[in-house]
């Protein structure tokens, strides 16, 4: 990954006017901070930022802040742990930078990217990406900005699961093996299952329509005998 670089300058004023009139200058309200580092308040310029974030390819920006001071320029290996984003209005609220070191580990969700078309899409089925991320934990050096998975050999109903990922050389994941990250399914079987179901209950509805009509014709048969009946008895009894 290539290494990236934001200048910010170390603030004294804190509070909601203060960060209102950063914002105003173009600039956004920030804080530094670490396992072995005090927290300090900075400000960086929106440009150089924003910069900074169309550089990366992926949410794990690893950068050097250079901290501004009276004190001269302290370099610090950082990650942007969070960013506050106006939903609407393309206004940077405040970004949290976290310091890292580069000889001990950090875990993170990595996304992760198919590659290729798989053999089953030929016979009609249907490509889902189950897992988009997957939590890793690696050196900062060793991390990448997503996984490639090759899916082209993915017959109907064969699927890719985390057991099955190939991880860059330091790279590991706590994820469950099992976890399916990838599946190639196959609608029109249940297409075919529902249809069935139709015609099966299609098939019930006319069997029970035609036992009500011989039971209505049965009733009529039975009906018309007892007329007759009491018709020859009463002409009996004259």
């Amino acid at each position: 990954m290539p290494q990236l670089n934001l200048a910010a300058r170390v603030r004294t004023d804190t509070g909601k006017g203060a960060a209102r009139r950063l914002r105003r200058n173009e600039q956004v309200p920030a804080i530094f901070y670490g396992p072995n580092s005090q927290p300090v308040m900075l400000a960086v310029k929106y440009v150089d930022l924003k910069t900074l974030l169309r550089s990366a390819s992926s949410e794990n920006v690893i950068f050097q802040l250079q901290i501004e001071s009276g004190q001269g320029t302290d370099s610090k290996t950082v990650m942007l742990k969070e960013l506050q984003v106006d939903p609407i209005k393309p206004v940077y609220y405040h970004a949290d930078f976290y310091e890292i070191s580069m000889d001990k580990e950090i875990t993170l969700n990595v996304p992760v990217h198919l590659v290729g078309t798989p053999v089953g899409a030929a016979k009609g089925g249907i490509l889902q990406h189950v897992r988009r991320e997957l939590s890793v934990s690696c050196l900062p050096g060793n991390l990448v900005e997503f996984l490639e998975v090759d899916v082209a050999a993915l017959d109907m109903g064969d699927a890719v699961h985390v057991k099955d990922l190939v991880l860059p050389a330091g790279m590991t994941t706590a994820e469950d093996a099992d976890t399916t990250v990838a599946v190639v399914t196959a609608p029109h079987v249940v297409a075919e299952k529902v249809e069935e179901v139709a015609e099966g209950v299609e098939g019930e509805e006319k069997a029970e329509e035609a036992a009500a009509e011989e039971a209505t014709k049965e009733t009529t048969k039975e009906t018309k005998k007892e007329t007759k009946k009491e018709t020859k008895k009463e002409e009996s009894a004259e």
